[in-house]
C-alpha cells in the first residue's frame, strides 16, 4: 500500500491512505463511512456536534527559544511546552494507525512568489473534502513533485486529557512554527483546519515583506483592486461580490509590493437566514462538491431550512471560488490595491456610514477592529455592546499588532491607496442602513467620486466626512442629523469613544501619533 510519506510524521499501519481523491471520490467516502447525508442540491452536510465554531480558549502555540521573541504571547497566543507537544502528537499518531486517512497535497497563496505548499493528514474523509475545496488544488505535475512546507493532522476522534496532556478541553490545536506542524484533535468543525492555515501564513509572510489580511478582495474592469475589512455582520462578504467587479476571495488574502492575491481556492461562508434573493451567489454554490456544517435539513425532502438555528448560529458552507459565477479565478490582481475599506456595524448610531481616514486614522482603527452587538441580538445584550478584534483577526495573529500596522501604514502609503471607514450599522433613527446606501457609498469610494464631495470633520471621532453621496440622502452622511435628542447623540458619542480609548490602551507598541488620532472620549 502506497503511504506517501506518511511513515515520516509517524503515522505507520493505516487500514488505506488515500491522497488528493477527487469531490466526488470523498464524497462517497464521507457517505460510506457515514459521517453525513446528501442534500437536494447534492452537497455532503455534516453535524460538528460539540463544536460549532472556532475554539478559542483550545488553541497553543509551541514555545521554542527559534520563536519565543516573535510571537505576542497573550490570552490568544498561549504557550505550550515543546514536550506536551510531542507527547500530544505521538498520541494522535498512535491513534491514526488501523484507521482510514485522507491526505490533501495542495498550496496557500496565489501569488507563485509566496506560495507555501500544505499537506493535510485527516481522519475524516468530509474534513479531507472541505480542505481539498477551500486551498489551492495542484496540477498533476505539482502533485507528482510535491513536498510540504507545513503539515496539518486533523484528529477530531482524538480526545485529549486536560489533566494529562496540559491543554483546557478534550479539543486542541497545537501549532509548532519550528516544525512546521499543526495538530488538531477533539472537534469536527472544519474551520479549525482553514484558520490554522491562515495563522501560518500571518507568521511568515511578514518576514517576506507581505502584508497578510483578514479581509476580501475584489478587482474592477480597469484593474484596480480593493480590499474589505471587517468582522462577522459588517457586510464583507456581501459588499466584496459586486456585480460590477470581480472576487479575487472573499477571507484571506496578502498584500505584497506588486500585487494581492487570495491565500485560498474556496469560500467559507456564513448559512443562517441565506436566501436565494439576499445572498444569490452563496445560495447557489450550495451544490454538489460542497460542505455543508450544521444546517438543519427535512430528514424526507432534504430541503435546508436556513432559519433553523437549533443545531448552530454559526451553520457553514464551503465551495471552491469558481461555484461563484464572478470570480477572478487567478485568484489574484496584478496591480495593489487603491481603495481600503473597513467595515463596521456601529449599534450606538455615532460613526458616519462612510469617512476618510488618515494615515494614523487607518493604523488606529485597522488595529482596534471595532463593531459591535444590538441590543436584542443575543440574550442579556440590553444595550450596545463593543466588539474589538484586534485587526480584524485576532485569533489567527501570532506577531504584535505594531508589526501589521506598521505594514498597513507602508503598503498605502507606497500604492497611493485611499482608506475608508463604512459603517453598516445603526443610526439615530434607530434604523440600520439600507444595503443600496451602503453600495452606493462603497461604490462612490471605489470609482473616486467621493472626492468630489466636501469634506466635514466628525467632531468625536476627527475623521472626514463627505456631505454628499449620489445616491444617498445627505441627511444620512452627518450622524447626527439622524438624531432627534441632541444630547443623548452626544452621550453615545462619548460612550463608544471611551470604548476606542480603554481598549488601546493595551497597545503598548504602537506611536503616540497613532494613539492620537482614536476618537476624542471628552
Amino acid at each position: 500500500m502506497e503511504t506517501y510519506g506518511l511513515e515520516q510524521l509517524g503515522i505507520v499501519n493505516a487500514a488505506a491512505v488515500y491522497r488528493n481523491l477527487t469531490p466526488a471520490q470523498l464524497t462517497e467516502h464521507a457517505l460510506r463511512r457515514g459521517e453525513g447525508t446528501l442534500s437536494a442540491t447534492g452537497a455532503l452536510v455534516v453535524k460538528t456536534g460539540k463544536y460549532t465554531g472556532r475554539s478559542a480558549n483550545d488553541k497553543f502555540i509551541v514555545d521554542t527559544p527559534a520563536v519565543h521573541d516573535d510571537i505576542a504571547w497573550g490570552k490568544v497566543n498561549r504557550p505550550m511546552e515543546k514536550e506536551k507537544f510531542d507527547a500530544i502528537f505521538a498520541k494522535v499518531t498512535a491513534y491514526l494507525q488501523n484507521k482510514e486517512v485522507y491526505v490533501f497535497d495542495g498550496f496557500a497563496g496565489a501569488d507563485p512568489k509566496y506560495t507555501k505548499s500544505f499537506r493535510i493528514v485527516n481522519e475524516l474523509a468530509s474534513q479531507n473534502l472541505f480542505i481539498h475545496q477551500l486551498l489551492r488544488r495542484p496540477t498533476p505535475e505539482q502533485l507528482a513533485s510535491f513536498t510540504a512546507d507545513y503539515t496539518i493532522v486533523a484528529a477530531p476522534g482524538f480526545k485529549c486529557v486536560p489533566e494529562i496532556d496540559g491543554t483546557h478541553s478534550e479539543a486542541a490545536i497545537l501549532v509548532d512554527y519550528e516544525a512546521h506542524l499543526v495538530v488538531i484533535c477533539g472537534t469536527r468543525y472544519a474551520g479549525e483546519i482553514k484558520k490554522s492555515v491562515f495563522s501560518v501564513m500571518n507568521y511568515i509572510l511578514p518576514k517576506q515583506g507581505v502584508f497578510p489580511m483578514h479581509c476580501s478582495a475584489n478587482i474592477g474592469t480597469d484593474g484596480d483592486s480593493a480590499v474589505f475589512f471587517g468582522l462577522s455582520g459588517t457586510g464583507k462578504t456581501t459588499l466584496s461580490a459586486d456585480p460590477a467587479r470581480k472576487l479575487i476571495g472573499d477571507d484571506e488574502h496578502g498584500w505584497a509590493d506588486d500585487s494581492v492575491f487570495n491565500f485560498e481556492g474556496g469560500c467559507y461562508a456564513k448559512c443562517i437566514n441565506l436566501s436565494a434573493e439576499g445572498e444569490p451567489e452563496i445560495y447557489n454554490a450550495i451544490k454538489f462538491g460542497a460542505l455543508v456544517e450544521n444546517v438543519v435539513m427535512d430528514p424526507d425532502t432534504r430541503e435546508f431550512d436556513f432559519d433553523d438555528d437549533s443545531l448552530a448560529v454559526n451553520s457553514r458552507v464551503g465551495y471552491p471560488v469558481e461555484y461563484i459565477p464572478n470570480a477572478e479565478l487567478s485568484g489574484m490582481s496584478p496591480s495593489v490595491p487603491k481603495t481600503v475599506i473597513f467595515l463596521t456595524a456601529d449599534a450606538y448610531g455615532v460613526l458616519p456610514p462612510i469617512s476618510k481616514l488618515d494615515r494614523n486614522q487607518a493604523m488606529y482603527y485597522f488595529v482596534s477592529g471595532f463593531t459591535s452587538k444590538v441590543a436584542g441580538t443575543e440574550i442579556g445584550v440590553t444595550e450596545p455592546v463593543p466588539t474589538f478584534s484586534t485587526c480584524f483577526g485576532e485569533p489567527f495573529l501570532p506577531l504584535d499588532p505594531s508589526v501589521y500596522a506598521a505594514m498597513l501604514a507602508e503598503k498605502v502609503e507606497k500604492a497611493g491607496a485611499k482608506v475608508y471607514l463604512v459603517n453598516t450599522g445603526w443610526n439615530g433613527t434607530g434604523q440600520r442602513m439600507k444595503l443600496r446606501y451602503t453600495r452606493a457609498m462603497v461604490t462612490a469610494a471605489l470609482t473616486g467620486e467621493i472626492e468630489k464631495a466636501d469634506f466635514v470633520t466628525d467632531p468625536t471621532f476627527g475623521v472626514q466626512v463627505p456631505t454628499a453621496i449620489e445616491g444617498v440622502p445627505s441627511e444620512l452622511l452627518i450622524p447626527e442629523n439622524t438624531w432627534a435628542d441632541k444630547e443623548a447623540y452626544r452621550a453615545a458619542c462619548r460612550k463608544l469613544a471611551s470604548s476606542f480609548v480603554e481598549n488601546f490602551k493595551k497597545y503598548t507598541r504602537m506611536s503616540a501619533e497613532v494613539v492620537a488620532a482614536g476618537p476624542k472620549a471628552e
